[in-house]
């Protein structure tokens, strides 16, 4: 919902959140102070636990590291408190609802597992209320340190040349392998019946914005039971922002409201909304919404999938060719023009970062399927069914926004596995000279923040092994 671009965090940076909770549990017996960066503390207990997870994360991954993992973890943690200080002293902001929805989620997933609340609390030595608080703790604190650590490196570019300067200066022996890559078009359709499909949706939202408003039902209860966006889980309330945080035609709805106030349907990118002002302090915004998106029946999904059938059969037969098809059928209209032919050009519009046909790639990588912010993992198994040429039988997927609609797809071209080229794998190569250029900005703001702040580290762990000795100051 919010327009908030979060990086990935690279190696050698902030472990994410899931695998930092994996163990729990305290070494109370053998906790001490092993580190002081800022206002936070090091405990010898946290330090085994990233440890830990640290190992089982590059366990999963198949990745293994010379350095000791206890010596990595250390260094990693000092790198995360100290963020999350500057980030303290920066008055940067955080997703709070996106915290508390990784939070739940996560205590959810340990409650299910210990066999409910009570087993938890008996495993665990401590009320669930508790627990939850130290989550909280963890959670916030990893959130924070992202966030600086995006406000660093987020406004980091490259050009062309330094793309170029990049290559040219790894040697030939570094160059990096690209991975097997295809190149697809696809004919997309979404139920004729969206229309009547987007008139019930909002009907519904009618109804629950007249029992609002009546007083018949309080709009958090309608948030939690019907709402389709994470917020539901809070009543679909909002942490305080700017309207600028919201995307316009929901800033605009918002702007027009008094606090009490329940705004008409609002129809975004993501669906379509009601929204209540709960308050709001100078330019900040206090909310709740519902967000709904259209659905459909069974037979209104079918009848794209048919057409999308017969359109396949008509292709395989030589009566009309897949781009014809595309250009005449498709609801794409990214694609249509272009023979079908699918590339990144949506993935970065979505995200702000569209910077002309440059950055447009149309070859896919396996990983690029199935990832948040990447394409469906449904096209990458209808691919792996199809010889080069081949076209697929109609499936179901969804577009970015969780819309439902089928589509059918043409395998066009298996690129083999290869040394990187600047000719055919600009925008790899682009990826990995921004990555090194971001890594290098942040080391260098890291370094006067080492200096700046003030870090303290147990004698007993001076002596371990540090990539940045500036933390022995």
């Amino acid at each position: 919902m919010r327009k908030i671009l979060v990086f990935a965090v690279t190696a050698a940076l902030v472990i994410t959140s899931g695998v930092m909770v994996v163990a729990q549990r305290r070494q109370v017996m053998l906790d001490k102070v092993v580190a002081v960066v800022g206002g936070s503390s090091i405990l010898y207990s946290e330090l085994v636990e990233y440890s830990e997870a640290l190992v089982q994360q590059r366990r999963q991954m198949g990745y293994t590291s010379d350095r000791d993992p206890m010596h990595e973890s250390l260094e990693q943690l000092l790198q995360q408190k100290l963020l999350y200080n500057q980030a303290l002293l920066d008055s940067v902001e955080i997703n709070n609802n996106d915290v508390n929805s990784r939070i739940e989620q996560y205590l959810q997933m340990l409650i299910d597992e210990a066999g409910g609340i009570q087993a938890l609390e008996t495993r665990e030595h401590m009320p669930i209320f508790n627990y939850r608080e130290m989550l909280r703790a963890r959670y916030e604190e990893q959130a924070y340190a992202q966030a600086m650590q995006n406000q660093v490196i987020g406004g980091v570019t490259v050009v062309p040349g330094e793309v170029e300067r990049f290559y040219r200066s790894v040697g030939k022996d570094s160059l990096p392998m690209i991975g097997e890559q295809y190149v697809y078009a696809h004919i997309t359709k979404f139920p004729a019946s969206m229309n009547e499909a987007k008139q019930r949706t909002k009907e519904r939202l009618l109804d629950m914005r007249e029992r609002v408003i009546t007083g018949q039902t309080k709009f958090s209860t309608l948030a939690r039971m019907y709402s389709m966006d994470g917020a539901a889980l809070y009543g679909g309330e909002m942490q305080p922002a700017p309207s600028s945080m919201y995307v316009r035609p929901f800033a605009e709805a918002l702007e027009k409201l008094q606090p009490g106030q329940v705004s008409e349907i609002v129809e975004t990118e993501f669906g379509f909304h009601i929204i209540e002002l709960i308050d709001k302090k100078n330019d900040l915004y206090h909310c709740r919404h519902i967000l709904l998106r259209p659905t459909y029946t069974r037979e209104e999904l079918m009848q794209p999938a048919r057409q999308l059938d017969s359109i396949a059969r008509l292709i395989r037969l030589d009566s009309l060719t897949f781009e014809d098809a595309a250009l005449r059928f498709s609801d794409d209209a990214l694609t249509k023009m272009n023979g079908g032919i699918v590339s990144n050009h949506d993935i970065l519009a979505r995200q702000g970062a569209y910077d002309g046909a440059r950055l447009t790639a149309t070859r896919f990588l396996k990983e690029d399927f199935g990832m948040e912010g990447g394409k469906a993992l449904e096209d990458y198994n209808a691919l792996m069914r199809l010889k080069v040429g081949e076209i697929s039988d109609s499936y179901q997927t969804m577009d970015f926004m969780g819309n439902q609609m089928c589509k059918i797809v043409k395998l066009v071209e298996i690129i083999p596995p290869h040394v990187a080229s600047l000719r055919d794998d600009y925008v790899r190569l682009e990826e990995m000279a921004l990555m090194a250029k971001r890594e290098r900005v942040f080391r260098e703001w890291l370094d006067k923040k080492i200096d700046a702040m003030y870090i303290y580290i147990d004698p007993a762990y001076r002596s371990w092994e540090f990539e940045n000795r500036k933390w022995l100051k």
